[in-house]
């Protein structure tokens, strides 16, 4: 940081005392003699010129220990390896049952049940099947037996033990489902959990330890060297000698780089000495991504910093001298590929160019979205005078008033550490305006970070094909939030206006035409895609076996040893299932987990025997499939929506051929629409 023009004069002026002559009058005419600005430039002039010298694009992506990945954004998409829970398990303390079991049970006339010769801990595999008319003990966390499809909570039964066997009544009856958590409810095989870009908070990290994930690939932090300059400075530590500052400096700019994504390279403070800062700089400039120095790069005698830039290779200074206050001195160049940054060297200059011109190149390189500013009006008591020709930031102070915030400026100027801490917002004054007036009403940039609501609402049935497409509107810079309750729930949201799209794939029982019988005034029907439902089986049951889906469904229904996973009521899978098996309920119907991915964990482990989920699903967890029915998985879009630029992005994505051949190598068709 250097000191001002005069505080130099005055130190050439004690040499001369000390040593007089010609040598003294030399030191006095540099001093007196300043060197221009290169140009003084608008902001957004020198932001133009930076933006097209320089690489704004995320690092290569590096791969950290799960610890290490806190506040990092990731590189690439992660996929969910494992499910969570990675089996159905009961939520309660309790006894696992067959719900129909306990169909009338009430106080005063409760459902008795023999207890199997077994208790179900949490990390034990259940080894006996609830046959009807049984009942097996089972701990918050165990595993669901064969058979069962509910858990009765203990407060509710009374045990009986005047029997040659223990068994237990029930005194309240429970419905299919009740208190399990079927595998890949909350994290399912081969879902899309976190999306290349997203930031990692403690959320985040829990997920993928949920899954099991010891390390993470993370965008690579740019690495900046921060160095200052000045024979003013001392590092902190160190007693202060006469005439001698704090070099504040360094250590404001190294917790503003890691604020924004970076990762700091401290490089010390250098006297004014051309040589040294020149070694410096070139040292930096070789490990690492980008420089950023403050102090001297005014016009005073003292200051050299840019005369240093100018040497160090092309296309060297692209800016020196934006027509800000604070922040005139400011210095833009690029070595090689690599952005070099002299700030003022007065702190509140310093941070303030800092966010406007570095912040947001480190952000990008970080993988990091560009900060969301957030405003507030305010009025400003009193009269803001300003430099006619510079735009200018003023540093304010918020406080309450009967008819909203008032902005009072802060005295202290842009030479004060405290000055950006202890500030609220800032306000600009046009480079054009010579004052703002007592009593005007301005806008007041908070400083901090607002949160982002999604662009797109996306509610109904769930496809994996449908994280392709939200992945493609990401790389547009939307965000998509995606709430899987099912085709008739995706009808009944759009409906009210709750989201933007619902995703559906329901058969019309008349027709045999998919979805556009859903159809209705303020909605459209957009195409999407094709998916193939099938019968899904252990691959070796000799059951099923070389058989064609409808003999397998045959020999499943004629044989009551062979459990059945249903879908939930309202899933377009479920009203397939209803129509193929005609009125008959097989065992294990009762059991209906809201998910393909649920219903092929639960064949996959062997606690059913068969069901019907999408080809995809049956490949990711090594099934056997026999093709029942095609069935067409489309999008109900609000018509009055229609023409916002998240929904029309959205719309381009389905067309985009890059998008289609994702949804093709997942195994569906898109629409020819």
């Amino acid at each position: 940081m250097a000191v001002s023009n005069m505080s130099k004069a005055e130190a050439v002026g004690s040499l001369g005392s000390v040593q007089g002559g010609a040598a003294v009058l030399d030191a006095v005419r540099r001093a007196a003699r300043q060197e221009q600005f290169l140009e003084v430039v608008s902001a957004a002039e020198a932001r133009r010129r930076f933006a097209v010298a320089i690489e704004r694009s995320p690092l290569a992506g590096e791969t950290v220990p799960l610890g290490d990945a806190l506040s990092r954004v990731l590189a690439a998409d992660v996929v969910a390896p494992v499910d969570a829970p990675p089996f159905d398990r009961s939520n309660v303390d309790g006894f696992a049952v067959r719900a129909a079991d306990t169909v009338g049970a009430r106080d005063g006339a409760p459902q008795q049940l023999a207890l199997n010769r077994e208790v179900v801990a949490c990390g034990a595999a259940p080894a006996v099947e609830v046959k009807p008319g049984t009942a097996t003990a089972i701990a918050t966390g165990g595993v669901i037996p064969r058979g069962a499809d509910a858990v009765v909570m203990i407060e509710h039964t009374d045990l009986i033990e005047d029997g040659a066997a223990p068994a237990i009544e029930v005194r309240r009856a429970v419905a299919s489902g009740q208190f399990v958590s079927y595998a890949g409810s909350d994290i399912a095989r081969g879902e899309t959990l976190l999306r290349k870009g997203k930031l990692i908070g403690s959320r985040e990290i829990g997920m993928l330890a949920a899954c099991g994930l010891a390390a993470i690939e993370v965008v690579r932090r740019p690495r900046v060297a921060v160095l200052s300059t000045g024979d003013e400075l001392v590092e902190p530590g160190v007693p202060l000698r006469p005439a001698g500052v704090y070099d504040s400096n360094g250590a404001i700019l190294a917790a503003a780089i890691v604020e924004s994504g970076g990762e700091p390279v401290p490089c010390g403070a250098f006297a004014d000495d051309e040589a040294a800062l020149e070694r410096a700089m070139r040292d930096a400039l070789a490990s690492c991504d980008m420089v950023v120095l403050s102090g001297g790069t005014s016009k005073g005698a003292g200051d050299l910093s840019h005369r240093v830039v100018s040497r160090l290779g092309p296309p060297g200074i692209l800016v020196h001298g934006v027509a800000l206050k604070p922040g005139k001195p400011l210095c833009l160049a690029v070595i090689g590929n690599k952005p070099l940054v002299v700030l003022p060297g007065f702190p509140t200059s310093a941070i303030f160019t800092f966010h406007a011109f570095v912040a947001p190149i480190i952000r990008a390189r970080a993988g990091l979205a560009p900060e969301t500013a957030h405003t507030v009006q305010a009025r400003i008591p009193v009269r803001i005078a300003s430099e006619l020709g510079r735009e200018e930031f003023v540093l304010v102070a918020l406080v309450a008033g009967e008819d909203g915030p008032i902005a009072f400026p802060t005295a202290k100027g842009s030479g004060a550490v405290t000055a950006f801490s202890q500030a609220d917002g800032f306000l600009v004054i046009d480079a054009l305006a010579a004052a703002l007036d007592a009593g005007a009403t301005v806008a007041v940039t908070l400083i901090g970070e607002a949160a982002r609501a999604p662009d797109l609402v996306i509610m109904g049935s769930h496809d994996v094909a449908l994280d392709a497409v939200v992945g493609a509107l990401a790389e547009r810079g939307f965000g998509a939030r995606t709430i899987a309750v099912g085709s008739l729930g995706g009808v009944a949201a759009v409906g009210r206006g709750e989201c933007d799209i619902a995703p559906v794939h329901l058969v019309d029982p008349a027709t045999g035409i998919y979805n556009k019988h859903l159809v209705a005034a303020g909605l459209i029907l957009v195409r999407g895609w094709r998916r193939m439902q099938g019968f899904m089986f252990r691959p070796g049951d000799a059951r099923f076996e070389g058989q064609t889906a409808a003999a397998a469904l045959k020999a499943a229904v004629a044989d009551p040893a062979v459990l059945m996973v249903n879908r939930n009521s309202g899933s377009g899978t479920r009203v397939l299932i209803d129509s193929l098996l005609g009125g008959v309920r097989p065992a294990g119907y009762a059991n209906q987990p809201r998910s393909h991915n649920a219903v092929a964990a639960a064949i996959a482990r062997g606690r059913a025997d068969w069901g019907l989920a999408i080809e995809p699903v049956a490949r990711l967890y090594g099934l056997a499939f026999l093709p029942v029915a095609p069935e067409e998985y489309d999008f109900l879009l609000l018509t009055a929506r229609r023409h916002r630029p998240a929904v029309q992005a959205f719309l381009d994505v389905l067309r985009d051929e890059t998008t289609r051949m994702r949804i093709r190598a997942l195994g569906m068709e898109p629409s020819g629409e």
